[in-house]
């Protein structure tokens, strides 16, 4: 009997490891026992592990052996936010909030209170929102350059949930789906959840490596490409409209989606076109109020094409069925008024405060970011372990996140994610300063 291909054992490993057999933290055999276990050469076995580390599935640590990756990003249990000492800031999640913004909320409830059909807050709406709703998102969406009509907007819970919906409707286990090598950490943990292979496409400092995508496009089917063309997470970039042109050549050539997540694009207001309007026929366009208004109003929404509009529609009845009547009231009525956008000038000039305050307290380090974003990308050197740093600022009281949250294939980025968002203005400066200290401190 023919031996299997070492694709073929990988594919085997993969559906335990996603059917939860192989649990986070296996230690897989080493090289030798799994060719004799599958009757293949050492050297296809080295290929087999090879593959699962280039969908993310496993991890291999030198002098210890090969074992499956949390799909979280960490190579065991999420780390705890309980801090050993008072906390001093929390550097590792971007809740970004102005002064004033509970006064706003009493009055846009005393408002709803009062208005004239309140009892309709209470009733079923319909999956994907009700059509005057996903018209003011549609018009609050050109200024984002996207004109599209209400029925190819839908309203869903987050942006975390229009990409659940998005591929819940549109993929199928198995499906290969293209995202930057550094990402989004929300993606991988979908993109396990859906029995999804995740390809890494090598990133530069300008974007995405858009002659490796091509190739992977060629040499696998491409079911969808997930991507942040402006004010990327976590390094912070914003394609130029030839590469915004080129990837969305490459998706049509290959016959594939685009799912263009938008949640930070406020913070740029000279951006290119979305590619949305690039390749209006395959790219979904998946957002939400999170960063710009606040992250407890759960409120985002996916532009698609007509084509798939009723699946999504199909695939938000089967979760929530409905928006949240409240929610939604208090959101577009936001949208309306111009509070959002007051909320998002407003923004910006408090990233770009941020951005400068980083820039000062960590003059000297690697780092990249966006000049009005709210992180910074900041590189370690060769004798620090992110694990081990993080450790470190812990016991400083700072919380931050390491590189491996945000990496999709084998790759251990030697790199921390500072969110700047959360500290008040005038702690965030003076926390960096002692992140500073404690990393400039950690021996070789």
């Amino acid at each position: 009997m023919r031996p299997p291909s070492y694709k073929h054992v990988a594919d085997e490993l993969a559906a335990a490891i996603r059917a939860g057999t192989l649990p986070a933290g296996t230690r897989l055999p080493p090289h030798r026992a799994l060719a004799r276990q599958r009757g293949i050469a050492v050297a296809t076995a080295t290929r087999v592990y090879a593959e699962l580390a280039a969908r993310g599935l496993v991890v291999g640590e030198p002098g210890r052996g090969t074992y499956v990756r949390h799909p979280s990003g960490y190579d065991g249990p999420e780390p705890s936010r309980a801090l050993p000492v008072p906390r001093v800031a929390d550097l590792s999640f971007n809740q970004p909030l102005a002064d004033g913004q509970a006064d706003e909320l009493r009055r846009a409830l005393r408002a709803l209170s009062t208005s004239g059909d309140v009892e309709a807050l209470l009733r079923q709406h319909p999956p994907g929102g009700r059509r005057q709703d996903r018209a003011v998102v549609a018009t609050y969406l050109l200024e984002r350059g996207i004109d599209a009509a209400p029925a190819d907007v839908l309203l869903t819970g987050g942006t975390q949930q229009a990409l659940d919906v998005v591929l819940r409707a549109l993929t199928r286990p198995g499906d290969v789906l293209a995202a930057d090598g550094l990402s989004y950490p929300g993606i991988r943990l979908l993109a396990a959840a859906h029995g999804l292979d995740l390809a890494p496409v090598p990133v530069t400092s300008s974007g995405p490596d858009l002659d490796a995508l091509d190739r992977l496009c060629r040499a696998r089917r491409v079911r969808a490409i997930y991507t942040m063309p402006t004010v990327h997470n976590p390094l912070g970039w914003v394609l130029d409209a030839e590469r915004r042109a080129r990837l969305a050549a490459v998706a049509r050539a290959a016959g594939c989606l685009v799912i263009e997540d938008g949640t930070y694009a406020f913070l740029e207001t000279a951006a290119p076109p979305p590619l949305r309007e690039l390749a209006p026929e395959r790219t979904c366009y998946v957002a939400s109020l999170s960063k710009n208004v606040a992250t407890g109003l759960r409120f985002g929404f996916a532009v698609v094409p007509a084509r798939h509009a009723a699946a999504l529609t199909g695939a938000l009845r089967t979760t929530t069925w409905g928006t949240p009547g409240l929610v939604t009231a208090v959101a577009t009525g936001w949208i309306t008024d111009g509070t959002v956008a007051r909320l998002e000038r407003a923004r910006r000039a408090d990233a770009a405060a941020r951005q400068e305050t980083a820039r000062e307290a960590l003059a000297g380090m690697d780092v990249t970011a966006h000049p009005a974003s709210y992180s910074v990308w900041l590189r370690l050197e060769p004798h620090q372990r992110p694990d081990h740093v993080a450790a470190v600022l812990a016991e400083e009281g700072i919380l931050v996140s390491t590189g491996d949250a945000f990496a999709i294939g084998p790759s251990r980025p030697r790199a921390l994610r500072l969110a700047l968002a959360t500290p008040p203005p005038g702690e965030l400066g003076p926390a960096l300063r002692r992140l500073r200290r404690a990393v400039d401190a950690i021996p070789p």
